[in-house]
């Protein structure tokens, strides 16, 4: 298709009305024709940003889990672990808050999103006294935790903390059953945790 002559709109309002629509009428509604009544414009205007659907979905992956995401404020120190805790809670709320948009991240997430921000992390870790031999695991190990449990997260109905599991059946399955009456933790808490021992446990595991 040929692109007009002139761009009528953003790449950055594109992205930004691509979510709008998708967190309020859902990712099936999501078209390029709805997209272009939404910002006035007609369809061709869309590709003097976008080659096709494909790309819009990879920059709404980009927007959603890179550019939303604050980096915690934290000193180099002994308590280093407690940056990316803060940073997955970070990474969760911003995904989160665009459930709908969840089975797009999963499929056009850039594989490189976080990369360009690894040396800096990596000079934290490097100034907090972490062993550069431990660098690669831990930052490859945050990355997987934290995308496939976030978006395992985004993508099932909100849970309480008896619901967590879903459809557990005292009678057929009464340790699971007890093991969730007696669970105290939030869904949040216990990704936080989770987040928090597997970063201890990468030092505990070296010494």
């Amino acid at each position: 298709m040929a692109r007009p002559s002139k761009p009528l709109i953003s790449r950055e309002a594109a992205v930004l009305a691509s979510i709008e629509i998708i967190d309020t009428e859902g990712l099936e509604a999501f078209s390029l024709p709805k997209l272009a009544k939404h910002l006035g414009v007609r369809a061709p205007s869309l590709y003097h940003h976008f080659a096709d659907k494909n790309e819009i979905f990879t920059e709404i992956a980009r927007y959603i889990a890179g550019t939303t995401v604050a980096t915690p404020r934290r000193r180099p120190g002994p308590d280093w672990p407690e940056f990316f805790v803060a940073l997955c809670l970070n990474f969760r709320q911003s995904i989160l808050r665009h459930r709908n948009a969840a089975p797009v991240l999963l499929q056009h997430m850039p594989r490189d999103l976080f990369v360009p921000t690894y040396e800096d992390t990596a000079r934290f870790m490097l100034e907090s006294g972490v062993p550069i031999e431990l660098h690669v695991r831990i930052l490859d190990g945050m990355e997987t935790l934290a995308i496939g449990a976030v978006l395992m997260e985004a993508m099932r109905a909100p849970s309480t903390k008896s619901t967590i599991f879903p459809n557990v059946d005292a009678a057929s399955q009464p340790i699971l059953a007890e093991a969730l009456a007696s669970n105290e933790l939030t869904q949040k808490k216990l990704f936080e945790e989770t987040v928090r021992s597997f970063l201890h446990g990468v030092i505990r595991d070296h010494m």
